[in-house]
């Protein structure tokens, strides 16, 4: 990265310095520097390929540049410079970055756990040197150290991180759980099943590693095309400097031809013709809230023919909100009643769900009593007693298995917990006296963008997008009604996500994977292309993705891509504009006179007009509106 700075800023002031005139021997200066100090790492790889028997482009451009500042052109030479070194820096900067976060995600399980004895004893462990079979004891609010088997206790457990549940998922005596996750307000004993090496978290570490390595082969179009004109182009350019010299031509003339060949043949024009677009698109992504990392990601967005979502966070916000409230028959509560009693229970509760319950009672504007005697039971639910209502003064409110254990499935409030759960909601009874009197419907908020761009993606690849979801079926189904989305595949863990893309990609589909938690990372990576919402992603979901959605609107996900489409017509059509005028003047250069003036003249004219074309998509006009105006309508 500093070389290629150090050569951009020479290059820069080596501009500078030309343009308004100064003097010749300062910006030869300047550019010359930029020659050794953005060219040397190139070609030294370039030399590299050489002893393998291989032509590296890099190298090529590295000669190119110097046979343009040998006649003068060294402007020429110096941007092309520029250009591959930056590249090469950026490439070298994502993959240190996503080694960084890979290792970030193992620091996700704790380095030491506690492991009890046969006599009840604790001893303070590394996480390493846990053996299966042995039992560890999770005190509330520490993360979870190996993957096992809870052998007594009970306590909430956010394992969002694995499997991407929205909620803190109830654990009681033999819940299985993952190393990396947070424990709630209670206290666990797990037996350890796996490993630390062979754990969830470690397994998705290695994912992303191995997804990333392979990835990294891919390549542009373009390059694929280049090694092959590298070598034709330098095979040609010695037959143009040789055969003439077999008949009797002049050294001087035939060393003028092949350097004006070499001029007008070098690939200064298909770089360009394929990098500005790309480049200009990928800014015209970044003003309107998609982050693309490369010219590469750019290129290969367009190639999507399906999307497949991850499910909480990604379609919907992943906050758990009141979506319902159901009085019973015989209770004396109505329905803002009844959510202020529970709010005021749930006040001094830490569980993601009450927040859930206070937030609802505050946007209704209802004010919260003061409670005593307030105690929390993880698993179970919180009990507390609301100052004001002598009449009704005791209230818990929990989850159904623990309130309601013995209830009729067929009547009153469970007959309403079990509606709620086909529905995909997560129930929240309420008692008042021991006796129930509602039920609260908590779900995951769907974004209201979601099904716009489900629909807007549906017609641009041609085929309906998949869900991908560690979710459960009922709450995965309920959401795909809602979306459009027919193909669900729910209860996944991060490998069987990869597993789920590989089976798409082998089917024929160049699947983009859209997801936001470490459990979608290995998906993102081993996916064609991966796409993070920015807004709560992790810090590997960020670094593994080759895109971003900054601002969490999935209409610019449709929108990217059918830029990226745009962007590689652009590169098409710049392909043919510079293939026409190289081939119009290599012929005038072989079969007649090309003074060398015109020749640089034609090879500068097709290189700006290229640029030029490619530049088009830095318009506002260029970045598609449709899906933007669905979203807007759908807001409204």
């Amino acid at each position: 990265m500093r070389w290629a700075a150090v050569s951009l800023a020479l290059f820069l002031a080596g501009l500078a310095v030309q343009l308004p005139g100064g003097p010749a021997w300062l910006w030869w200066t300047l550019y010359l520097a930029c020659y050794a100090a953005g060219g040397w790492e190139p070609g030294r790889a370039g030399l590299r390929a050489l002893r393998d028997k291989t032509l590296d482009v890099d190298l090529l451009m590295v000669a190119a540049a110097i046979g343009a500042a040998s006649i003068g052109q060294v402007t020429d030479g110096a941007l092309l410079i520029v250009i591959f070194a930056t590249s090469g820096a950026l490439e070298a900067l994502a993959t240190a970055r996503t080694e960084d976060s890979v290792r970030g995600l193992l620091d996700l399980a704790p380095e030491t756990a506690t492991r009890l004895g046969p006599d009840g004893d604790e001893r303070t462990v590394a996480v390493t040197d846990l053996a299966v079979g042995d039992v560890v004891l999770v005190r509330p609010g520490e993360r979870i150290g190996a993957d096992g088997a809870v052998v007594a206790g009970a306590s909430e457990v956010d394992q969002a991180t694995i499997t991407g549940e929205p909620m803190p998922v109830d654990k009681t005596s033999g819940d299985e759980v993952f190393a990396g996750t947070l424990n709630g307000t209670g206290s666990l004993r797990v037996r350890v099943d796996r490993r630390a090496e062979e754990s969830v978290v470690a397994r998705i570490a290695r994912l992303v590693e191995q997804a990333a390595t392979t990835k990294a082969r891919t390549q542009l179009f373009v390059e694929k095309v280049e090694q092959r004109y590298s070598i034709g182009m330098v095979a040609a350019t010695i037959a143009v400097f040789v055969i003439p010299l077999l008949w009797g031509q002049p050294v001087q003339e035939s060393l003028l031809r092949a350097m004006t060949f070499m001029i007008v043949a070098s690939p200064c024009a298909v770089v360009l013709a394929t990098m500005p677009p790309l480049l200009a698109a990928v800014a015209n992504a970044g003003r309107h809230g998609v982050l693309v990392k490369s010219a590469v990601v750019m290129e290969q967005l367009g190639a999507t023919t399906q999307v497949a979502f991850d499910k909480t966070g990604t379609l919907t916000r992943g906050t758990p909100e009141l979506a319902e409230i159901h009085t019973l028959p015989d209770s004396r509560f109505n329905a803002d009643e009844l959510l202020q009693v529970a709010a005021a229970a749930e006040h001094p509760s830490e569980h993601p769900l009450a927040a859930a319950i206070v937030r609802a009672a505050r946007r209704r504007g209802l004010h919260l009593p003061e409670v005593d005697e307030f105690s929390a039971q993880p698993g179970r639910g919180v009990a507390a007693r609301i100052a004001g209502h002598p009449a009704d003064h005791f209230v818990q409110v929990g989850s159904p298995a623990a309130l309601l254990p013995d209830a009729d499935p067929e009547s009153g409030a469970a007959a309403v917990v079990r509606t709620l759960q086909e529905c995909g909601q997560t129930a929240v009874v309420v008692l008042c006296e021991r006796r129930p009197v509602g039920v609260l419907g908590i779900t995951d908020q769907l974004r209201p963008e979601a099904a716009p761009a489900v629909a807007a993606l549906t017609k641009l690849t041609g085929t309906a997008p998949v869900l991908l979801t560690g979710d459960n079926v009922t709450a995965a189904t309920r959401l795909a009604n809602e979306v459009g989305i027919s193909d669900i595949r729910a209860g996944l863990l991060p490998e069987d996500k990869v597993t789920a893309v590989r089976q798409l990609e082998t089917a024929g589909q160049r699947v983009t994977v859209v997801g936001d938690g470490i459990n979608d990372a290995p998906a993102l990576a081993a996916a064609h292309t991966g796409i993070a919402m920015g807004g709560a992603g992790s810090d590997l979901t960020l670094q593994t993705a080759d895109a971003v959605v900054v601002r969490d609107d999935l209409a610019t996900i449709p929108a990217v891509i059918a830029l990226s489409r745009r962007a590689r017509r652009v590169v098409v059509a710049n392909l043919v504009i510079a293939g026409s005028f190289i081939t119009a003047l290599v012929l005038w250069d072989l079969l007649g006179t090309l003074p060398l003036p015109l020749g640089v003249a034609g090879h500068e004219g097709s290189t700006v007009i290229v640029g030029l074309n490619g530049l088009r998509l830095l318009r506002a006009a260029a970045w598609p509106r449709g899906t933007t105006t669905a979203r807007k309508e759908t807001s409204a």
